[in-house]
């Protein structure tokens, strides 16, 4: 199918100077600029959230950056699943000490690395406030060694999701044209814009039938917030229902590895020039204020 024009990827809107991939040698120069901090969160399950962040990050590193892809879904990851990786350490190792953060990444396509949040494990599913507080110490460092940190979280209005959204200058709400899903988006806006009024959001509609579909969703999540939050919301993007989508799951590789034609991945490449990702580093260091929100 033919794609519109305003889905073009303009590459020249990303830092495409290579970086010294990390860990990095001995001798050779760090980069001192802090990574900015992206959340990927939304409020129903099911509506291609951990699509969005894996092949959003995934796009950043091929076009030259350091991305760390955290998989904040704690207890519940499948992050490594759609990279087709098999982590030794997760969140869980990170928590219990038993490996650093740095220590716990694998890497994936174009040396992006990933942070696994671990499956089945009961502490991550519900931690306390001082084990989130441990978490964030330990998962500051990846702010040094990485341009761009992507956390993709748990659906809802967990303690961790909160958390991170009441540090962050920018954050994607990931939701679908159902109502049912734009209901639940607002929720989250909702409780961000309650912890973080200046939080930029970038809204992305997933699986919309044509643009018209993708704008019309839009809109009517807009005109609730602008109506009774007074905010108004940016569409950062949409991405196209695409058959290609199920495929590179079950092929447990992100789809902009393979579909260069595909509908969605133009949906993606346009969404990776959202200028609220170049805004998205706090100056001081994201896990510090994320730290701070626990108080």
């Amino acid at each position: 199918m033919m794609v519109s024009d305003s889905f073009m990827w303009d590459f020249t809107k990303l830092r495409k100077t290579p970086r010294p991939r990390w860990p990095f040698a001995q001798g050779e120069e760090t980069v001192s600029k802090r990574a900015g901090v992206v959340c990927v969160a939304s409020g129903k399950g099911g509506v291609g959230k951990s699509f969005i962040a894996s092949n959003l990050a995934c796009l950043r590193a091929a076009a030259g950056e350091r991305v760390c892809l955290v998989d904040f879904d704690a207890g519940l990851a499948n992050a490594h699943l759609l990279f087709g990786l098999a982590p030794k350490h997760d969140l869980g190792s990170v928590l219990d000490g038993t490996v650093t953060a740095e220590e716990a990444l694998i890497e994936g396509p174009h040396g992006l690395h990933l942070l696994s949040g671990g499956v089945g494990r009961a502490r991550l599913a519900n931690p306390t406030r001082r084990e989130l507080g441990r978490l964030f110490t330990a998962l500051r460092a990846l702010e040094e060694t990485h341009d761009l940190v992507v956390v993709d979280h748990g659906a809802g209005l967990g303690y961790a999701v909160i958390a991170h959204l009441a540090a962050a200058k920018s954050f994607l709400l990931v939701t679908n044209p159902e109502v049912t899903a734009l209901s639940d988006a607002y929720a989250v806006f909702k409780r961000a814009q309650a912890v973080n009024a200046g939080v930029r959001v970038g809204v992305v509609i997933n699986r919309a039938e044509d643009e018209e579909v993708a704008k019309e969703a839009y809109e009517r999540l807009a005109a609730v917030s602008r109506r009774f939050l007074g905010r108004d919301l940016e569409l950062a993007g949409w991405v196209e229902t695409d058959p290609e989508v199920p495929r590179s799951v079950r092929a447990r590789q992100p789809l902009i590895l393979g579909s260069g034609e595909s509908s969605a991945v133009a949906g993606i490449k346009a969404l990776a020039s959202w200028e609220g990702l170049e805004s998205s580093n706090p100056g001081e260091s994201f896990y510090d204020r994320a730290r701070a929100a626990l108080r």
